[in-house]
């Protein structure tokens, strides 16, 4: 069966990913935009963007060590376009996400899978590519993990996120778990 439905955004004229929301309730989106087009935004969880973030800066020390002739991808970007651009009305939730390199366009892909419940057929899920430059992709990460880091403030004592209101920690309880 094939997909849902397939969208290519190649090349995204510019890339994103944000969180609207205050922290404990924030919901995280990835946003690309194609030139002349409407953005293109799914909806992903924290731990994916923190993931991401992780797995871009690994994927591209791979490219670069494959590709010794390659310039370095900057990190450079403005905080003003890195935010979530209305209209949020993602295509789907993802489940999967996966990275790639087309050598001879020096282009990145971003391939996002939409989750499916366990009925579903998993090659019924919609695919969304965002092709990018090794640059966009960097500040993408970049930006990611400075998002994934405005949360909660963690919980010396037991690594658990601490609400505004008070935390109750288990390892202040006399529990070590």
């Amino acid at each position: 069966m094939p997909p849902r439905f397939e969208v290519d955004l190649d090349p995204c004229e510019h890339i994103t990913a944000d969180a609207i929301g205050q922290p404990g309730q924030r919901v995280f989106y990835m946003q690309g935009w194609e030139k002349g087009q409407p953005p293109t935004t799914v909806l992903i969880e924290k731990a994916q963007l923190q993931s991401l973030t992780i797995g871009i800066e690994q994927f591209l020390a791979d490219v670069a060590r494959q590709n010794p002739n390659l310039g370095e991808a900057s990190h450079e970007y403005a905080e003003e376009k890195m935010h979530i651009h209305p209209p949020v009305d993602p295509l789907f939730r993802v489940g999967e996400i996966g990275l790639g390199y087309d050598q001879s366009r020096d282009l990145v892909v971003i391939i996002v899978r939409e989750l499916l419940t366990e009925e579903q057929d998993p090659e019924s899920a919609a695919v969304t590519r965002f092709w990018c430059s090794r640059s966009q992709l960097r500040a993408l990460s970049r930006w990611g993990a400075d998002v994934v880091s405005r949360g909660r403030p963690i919980c010396p004592q037991c690594g658990q996120p601490m609400e505004p209101e008070g935390h109750f920690c288990p390892k202040k309880n006399g529990h070590k778990h």
